[in-house]
C-alpha cells in the first residue's frame, strides 16, 4: 500500500550512518523532514541526487527541515559513501527493505531496481508532498519548493 499526501509517516527504526538506532518517531515534532528513497550508493543518479541534497542542504536547513536518504545499502556502504562526497545529513540501511515497504515506494524499470521516491513530511509528520522520479536532480527541487510553503 503506498503511502498518499496527508498520511502520517510510519513508525521505523533502523541503524543510521553511523551504527546508531534511528527511530522515526524521536523525529515527529522536532523538524519538517524530507526523507528520499534511492536505489543505491555509487550509483550514478544517486550520487547526483545525494550531492545535490548536499549542495542545498544549508536551504533546507536555514527553513528548518532535515535531509534523510533511505537505501537498502548497509551502514558501511553509507559510511563510504558519506565520506567520499562528504554528505552532510543521514543515510538510512534499510537492507531487509522494510521501510521502502511500509512506505510503498514503487519499484523503477519494470521493477528491476527499487524505486527512487521523495517525501516532504511536515513537523507533525504528515506528509506534504510526494516526488516519484527517476529523475535524480529533480528530486531536490521539488523537495525545497515543497519545504518552503511549511514558512
Amino acid at each position: 500500500m503506498q503511502l498518499k499526501v496527508g498520511d502520517k509517516i510510519p513508525n521505523f527504526k533502523v541503524k543510521d550512518t553511523n551504527g546508531n538506532d534511528f527511530d522515526s518517531q524521536e523525529m515527529i515534532g522536532q523538524k519538517p523532514l524530507v526523507i528520499y528513497f534511492y536505489p543505491k550508493d555509487n550509483t550514478p543518479g544517486c550520487t547526483v541526487q545525494a550531492c545535490g541534497f548536499r549542495d542545498q542542504y544549508e536551504d533546507f536547513t536555514d527553513l528548518g527541515a532535515e535531509v534523510i536518504g533511505i537505501s537498502s545499502d548497509s551502514v558501511e556502504s553509507h559510511q563510504k559513501f558519506t565520506q567520499q562526497f562528504r554528505l552532510p545529513f543521514t543515510l538510512l540501511s534499510d537492507s531487509d527493505k522494510k521501510i521502502r515497504k511500509l512506505f510503498g515506494v514503487p519499484p523503477d524499470w519494470f521493477g528491476i531496481l527499487p524505486g527512487r521516491a521523495t517525501y516532504v513530511v511536515d513537523k507533525a509528520g504528515t506528509i506534504i508532498m510526494i516526488f516519484d522520479s527517476v529523475k535524480a536532480e529533480q528530486h531536490i527541487q521539488k523537495a525545497l519548493e515543497a519545504i518552503k510553503t511549511l514558512k
